[in-house]
């Protein structure tokens, strides 16, 4: 048999900044035009106000590496553009780092001693939870200026005996999840991988509780986003990242999360809505399993929400083949324009569905029914694919390498050799994923996107992210909307997911 193949190779997406032109990589456009904001005029971001909250050990780590931030970092990995000096916060984002007592809340080491102390496992993780909830209460309250964000400072204590709880489930519940867990293990030894696991949840986020993803969904209700900091965020190790990459990575998280907006990408053509379209696990207060849908959007502006649709019952036999109804298609697709229109003040030109799975007879009724008053909507799967190319010399393909096969299968490689760095950064053999769609799609301009989307990570001043963001976040943003609870609302803004 004959097989036709046609390669193209995407020029890498470019991304904007303060100042006009493109950039390729975060770290110097930052440097050289600040962040994307500072065409707001007046509403560019001038200071983020941090605050505080942890025993007094870890938080004394945490403001002197916020006050390091304030300054030059040298990186230790000489001639490489992989790794850059940390010019200092002020520097880059153009706006000040404040600091202020007041914005700190001390949890008592005695206090925490004692907490810790308490054997039953699922008591010491509520209690430990609420020690950090009860002072993020106080700072989201200040009669004052509040904080724009509170870091939560996790001593090594609260890692190493709260960070992982089992989940209270019925033995029917266990068992029916590790038996689904045994059938998804024999299928990948087969090489059937049916969904991207590193983004997608899994059978066993059902077994555990997250002490990361219970912090965050509790500290929601107060309308102040957090982040995680722990001794690796803080010290230098053997074991973590150097200084300066450090430094990058939690300033642009801080800055985003604080209402800046670090860089978007590029795009051409009309205004367009990208949302990921994934399911997540949840427990009713009833103990039944369920699946809940879940849509990632984003506007081209740079605008991101997630919202949570209904409910879909789980059952262990169908595996990680869900659905939902036209129905519920079409209530997700009003949700996703409402929240839209409220964060820009319109409906988008164009709406681009993403998804791990195929879009099914009903999903495909709802979305169009639910999208009938946008000109252009586009239904894409991202799958998993056995495909590889081999090419001859030391590195593999390019990222951005766009492969046809018999003008029906489109691969997109979104990692792969970075001319940028001059080197291949993944352990492994890069894995395309293949696109597909029934509608009458350019998949140069698809392909093109989701290249681009995967360059609106705004946790990581990096380059190589390889996942478009509609997708990325899936595992992390279920997980969080499933400690909410079922009869909670979660707030939109992706800002208290990341």
């Amino acid at each position: 048999m004959l097989i036709q193949m046609e390669i193209n190779q995407l020029p890498t997406p470019k991304i904007e900044f303060g100042a006009p032109g493109t950039f390729i990589d975060p770290k110097v456009g930052l440097t050289e035009a600040g962040p994307f904001d500072r065409r707001f005029g007046a509403a560019h971001k001038r200071e983020v106000r941090v605050g505080f909250v942890g025993n007094t050990e870890i938080l004394n780590k945490g403001y002197k590496w916020i006050e390091r931030c304030g300054k030059v970092i040298p990186t230790e990995i000489k001639d490489s553009p992989q790794y850059q000096v940390f010019p200092g916060f002020q520097d880059i984002f153009h706006a000040k780092l404040e600091l202020r007592n007041q914005w700190v809340q001390t949890i008592g080491s005695k206090k925490l001693e004692r907490t810790l102390a308490i054997k039953n496992s699922k008591s010491r993780f509520e209690d430990v939870l609420n020690l950090y909830i009860d002072s993020i209460d106080k700072l989201a309250n200040y009669s004052e200026t509040r904080p724009d964000i509170v870091i939560c400072c996790l001593p090594n204590e609260v890692v190493q005996t709260c960070w992982s709880i089992s989940s209270n489930l019925t033995s029917q519940q266990r068992k029916s999840i590790k038996k689904s867990i045994k059938a998804r293990k024999a299928a990948r030894e087969r090489g059937q991988l049916s969904l991207f696991e590193d983004i997608e949840e899994t059978e066993e986020d059902l077994l555990n509780r997250d002490f990361r993803r219970a912090l965050k969904a509790q500290a929601m209700k107060f309308r102040v986003p957090i982040q995680i900091g722990t001794n690796s965020m803080f010290e230098d190790m053997d074991t973590n990242q150097e200084a300066a990459t450090r430094a990058w990575n939690m300033s642009v998280a801080l800055y985003y999360k604080a209402g800046g907006v670090p860089w978007r990408f590029k795009t051409e053509g009309p205004e367009t809505c990208f949302v990921g379209i994934s399911f997540h696990h949840l427990r009713t207060p009833s103990q039944h399993l369920v699946y809940s849908s879940l849509a990632q959007a984003f506007s081209s502006r740079g605008e991101g929400f997630a919202l949570r649709g209904e409910v879909i019952p789980w059952d262990e036999k169908q595996g990680r083949n869900v659905h939902l109804t036209a129905d519920q298609s079409a209530k997700l697709a009003s949700q996703v324009l409402q929240e839209y229109s409220e964060q820009t003040g319109g409906n988008p030109k164009r709406i681009v569905l993403h998804k791990t799975s195929r879009f099914d007879d009903s999903e495909q009724e709802g979305f169009r029914h639910g999208f009938r008053d946008i000109p252009i909507v586009e239904l894409i799967n991202i799958m998993p694919t056995q495909f590889r190319l081999l090419t001859y010399g030391a590195y593999p393909p390019r990222r951005g390498t766009l492969c046809t096969v018999n003008k029906d299968a489109t691969y997109l490689f979104t990692t792969g050799y970075m001319p940028e760095w001059q080197t291949y950064p993944g352990p492994h053999i890069p894995a395309p994923v293949r696109l597909m769609s029934n509608d009458d799609v350019d998949m140069h301009q698809v392909a093109s996107d989701i290249l681009g989307l995967a360059r609106m990570n705004w946790n990581t001043a990096s380059m190589s992210s390889s996942h478009p963001v509609t997708l990325f976040f899936s595992r992390r943003v279920g997980g969080i909307m499933a400690e909410v609870g079922e009869n909670e609302k979660p707030h939109p803004s992706f800002r208290y997911y990341m």
